[in-house]
Order: C-alpha cells, then sequence, then structure tokens
C-alpha cells in the first residue's frame, strides 16, 4: 500500500483552496514518484508558514470528539468488543443506506487498524487511524451453502467480528451458526454487508468474488462516523461488548 506523504497532502489542500471557486478540472494523468527523504533534513520555515493555516485546521478537525466510550474496546479473537461496535455500526449503517433488511455484516480483523480504543472521548482522528482505508460498504445476496463455506474461511482465520450471527469454530471450522437466531439454510437467500475489499475476494475470500454486490459508493469510514452521530442524537455512548458471538467450542 503507497504512503501519501505529508507533502502531498498539503500540496492537495493548497491546491484546493486556490482553485475552489474556479472551474472544476480532472486529472488526466496521474504519475507518483517515491523520494528518500533523510530523517535529518533541514525544514522550509517559509514552506511552514505556507502550510500553518491548513495544517492547523486538519488538526481542529482531527481533534473534534465524535462520540464517547463508556468503556475499552478491544480488538480479539474470536471475539472483541471493538470489532462487535464496528460491525453493530456496519449493519445499522447498511441498512439505512440501502433501504433494505440486512441479514449479517462482517468485518476481516485485518481492516481494523487500532488494537483497542480507550473509554472516553473518542476524536476524529482515532476514527481514521481505526479505518484509515477508503474501502466500500456494500452488500451481497448469498445463499446458506455459500455463505457457510466463507464462515469457514472466517473460522480458519481464528474468527472475525460480526453482527446478526452467531457461531462456534472447531477444527477450523463454523459449526452451530445462526443468522438472526435461526439456523442457518443453505437453501435460503441472505442479505450481507461487507466491505468491498472482502467482497472482492479480498483476504481470500474467493468465495464471494463472482457474487454481484449493490453499492451507492459509501465508504465504510464515513458509516462509522453517521453510527457515532445517530448515537450522539439518541444521547447515548458506545456501549459494545462481547456477547459470544464467535467462541471456541469445547
Amino acid at each position: 500500500m503507497r504512503k501519501i506523504s505529508k507533502f502531498f497532502v498539503a500540496g492537495f489542500l493548497i491546491t484546493s483552496g486556490i482553485f475552489s471557486c474556479t472551474a472544476a478540472y480532472q486529472a488526466q494523468k496521474v504519475q507518483y514518484n517515491d523520494y528518500r527523504i533523510a530523517t535529518g533534513a533541514k525544514q522550509d520555515s517559509s514552506i511552514l508558514v505556507l502550510l500553518k493555516p491548513y495544517s492547523d485546521s486538519l488538526s481542529k478537525s482531527m481533534n473534534d470528539i465524535v462520540a464517547v466510550s463508556e468503556t475499552d474496546l478491544e480488538k480479539k479473537q474470536p471475539e472483541g468488543s471493538l470489532g462487535n461496535f464496528l460491525a453493530d455500526a456496519m449493519l445499522a449503517m447498511a441498512e439505512k443506506s440501502y433501504a433494505v433488511h440486512v441479514d449479517a455484516a462482517f468485518i476481516n480483523s485485518g481492516g481494523i487498524r487500532l488494537p483497542s480504543l480507550p473509554s472516553g472521548n473518542i476524536t476524529r482522528g482515532k476514527v481514521f487511524e481505526l479505518s484509515p482505508f477508503d474501502n466500500l460498504l456494500v452488500i451481497q445476496k448469498i445463499n446458506g451453502k455459500t455463505l457457510q463455506g466463507f464462515l469457514d474461511h472466517v473460522a480458519s482465520k481464528g474468527g472475525w467480528p460480526c453482527a446478526g450471527v452467531s457461531m462456534q469454530i472447531k477444527d477450523k471450522k463454523a459449526i452451530n451458526v445462526k443468522i438472526g437466531g435461526a439456523a442457518l439454510n443453505e437453501s435460503t437467500v441472505y442479505t450481507v454487508a461487507n466491505n468491498d475489499y472482502v467482497a472482492n475476494g479480498g483476504d481470500d475470500c474467493i468465495m464471494l468474488r463472482a457474487i454481484p454486490q449493490v453499492s451507492n459508493g459509501y465508504i465504510f469510514r464515513d458509516a462509522i462516523f453517521d453510527y457515532l452521530s445517530e448515537l450522539k442524537k439518541q444521547g447515548k455512548k458506545i456501549s459494545a461488548k462481547t456477547e459470544n458471538r464467535v467462541s471456541n467450542a469445547e
């Protein structure tokens, strides 16, 4: 994955400011070059002065408090409170965005980029650290047989965050699977929310690759912000906990 340098971000902000009130332009060609920058390179004070208004504005936005958590949230396998919070957000906002009932939602563990979130205030910047990728929230219609294969894959990975689902892991397979409290039926077609990386076969989810996706361009990180906004409107705090959604069979 290519890192975006601070110089690129600053340049983008400056360019956006210069042309924001003029005609819209579309890039015809994008070219990338990698440059090695010595850690001891001298800073250019004139550039720092030029960038300061933009960096100050960005810092202010990233420090905005977007939610409050009642407890520490942790990323764990087979199940953790941080993953449950994010899966709940995905399911709720998928239903709202697509105006359909969603049976289940999944998040690949690798897509969660922080090991934990502390109790207390959660800033906008912390959500960006948690979910830095611009993955889209998509839905797919998946028959029970294929869904079982997907869940077996999830089990082989040690368990992923999910909502609307409960299952146990035994011998790296998913057993006792329930969707919405009912046993998984191989002939039933389920509406499943996922990010487009996984839906496109990422993280070895090749069983999902050929299944059509419904996408409206909704970035999952934006869905998290929208979910937090809904909680705030209701006067609620983040209160996710482990609920035996995914457990290891004895």
